[in-house]
């Protein structure tokens, strides 16, 4: 029955805790050929899906307004009202033998949720990166997702933001028994912090074991961003990964506030560059992150294509196994073209960054609101763009997400003077 109700549209877009607690309400209602499922102008017994056989609307002939649509339910259809004294306005009438799963009226609360994530919560109370991937479903297959005033946006819309916004968007697509498994994207063009954007869902191929999205960000008309995403029910199979490097344990690093802290005492940092430093508005990120090397971000210096820290989202993240695969998302695209930066730094030089594209593959479950340590390198920089490969670990060790990502890295140009 799960796997039923999972494939259907109007329950996908539901917390996956919702559909399942509909999935042990709902009852069992037979009908023989010929016999009314719902009278015009009597009240049902709440929302009614079809599990088997075929059924015909039959309105009135006032009803013009049906005249032109398609009047035939069959299995995956629905039709009913949450409120009891709501009336059918129209008769339905069994074609076959058919079989109805029926929600009361007294459970129909859980077809609609303030948050995509947790039903028991309101948005404004989760975490702050809970709180951006909250999407508000337009309607089938289509979402709109902001930027928050007070998360960070350098300057356009954030990458993470985008790849973890358009991955929501897709879980909300399939069957809640149905993960991500890996994704692919591209950055066409910046987007606009002050818009909503608007993420579409093409439905490219449902199958027994995987599902296959396309997302497409819009603002002004124009798709700014787009992703594949590749979704696969729970199997077991074979298992190897590669162990996690030797790294240092999170509780003895300082987190990334408060190395930035230091900096306005430092006495090896100039005054002037302090005085800068204690007049910019810092935001703290939904991300909290600690490095294994910390580095002076004041004096840049060239250094080894590598870098490592662990990170976790701030706040307790709701229960649901895509929310933590989106947070992770989110995380991924923080700091990680800057690797590729790392051997061509030097003090008074201006570089300009941009993400092209960006892949992920989750390998194993896990909880986002807990410590993971992100390893990157970059391998090779060549004709204005520099590729980053990167893995996630658990504390415990196990390998849980691969990356890639490929930016454009170049030298800002001075501005021209004008004599």
């Amino acid at each position: 029955m799960m796997q039923f109700l999972g494939s259907m549209p109007l329950l996908q877009r539901l917390p996956s805790s919702s559909v399942k607690k509909i999935a042990g309400l709902i009852k069992f209602k037979d009908f023989d050929r010929g016999e009314y499922l719902a009278k015009e102008g009597e009240a049902g017994d709440g929302v009614y899906f079809i599990w088997k056989g075929e059924a015909e609307v039959s309105p009135s002939t006032e009803s013009e307004v049906l005249g032109n649509l398609d009047l035939s339910l069959k299995r995956g259809d629905y039709f009913g009202y949450g409120y009891i004294d709501e009336a059918h306005r129209a008769d339905v009438i069994a074609l076959s033998k058919v079989i109805c799963l029926v929600l009361s009226h007294e459970y129909t609360d859980l077809l609609s949720a303030e948050s995509i994530w947790n039903a028991e919560q309101k948005k404004e109370t989760c975490s702050m990166v809970e709180h951006i991937l909250h999407l508000e479903s337009l309607e089938v297959d289509m979402f709109r997702g902001i930027s928050l005033p007070d998360a960070p946006h350098f300057g356009n819309v954030f990458g993470g933001q985008l790849i973890s916004q358009a991955l929501a968007a897709a879980s909300k697509s399939v069957d809640p028994l149905m993960l991500a498994h890996s994704l692919h994207s591209y950055f066409i063009r910046t987007g606009d912090v002050k818009l909503p954007i608007i993420y579409h869902v093409h439905r490219v191929r449902d199958g027994n074991s995987y599902s296959t999205r396309h997302v497409e960000a819009i603002q002004k008309g124009h798709v700014i961003f787009t992703l594949f995403a590749s979704f696969q029910k729970p199997e077991n199979g074979f298992q190897h990964h590669e162990p996690m490097p030797n790294a240092p344990d999170p509780d003895t690093l300082v987190s990334r506030e408060k190395l930035l802290e230091s900096y306005l005492t430092d006495p090896r940092i100039p005054v002037s560059s302090r005085k800068r430093l204690a007049q910019k508005k810092r935001v703290p990120w939904p991300i909290e992150i600690r490095f294994c090397e910390p580095h002076d971000d004041v004096h840049f210096v060239a250094r080894e294509p590598r870098q490592r820290y662990w990170f976790r989202a701030r706040g307790k993240l709701s229960d649901d196994q895509a929310l933590h695969r989106c947070v992770a998302a989110y995380a991924s695209d923080l700091i990680f073209l800057d690797t590729s930066l790392h051997p061509h730094h030097r003090d008074g030089l201006k570089i300009s960054s941009l993400s092209l594209d960006h892949s992920m593959w989750f390998h194993k479950p896990f909880k986002a609101d807990e410590w993971l340590l992100f390893e990157m390198e970059s391998p090779i920089a060549s004709g204005g763009r520099g590729f980053n490969v990167g893995r996630m670990y658990t504390r415990a060790g196990e390998l849980v997400v691969s990356l890639a990502q490929e930016g454009s890295i170049r030298r800002k140009l001075q501005p021209t003077s004008k004599l």
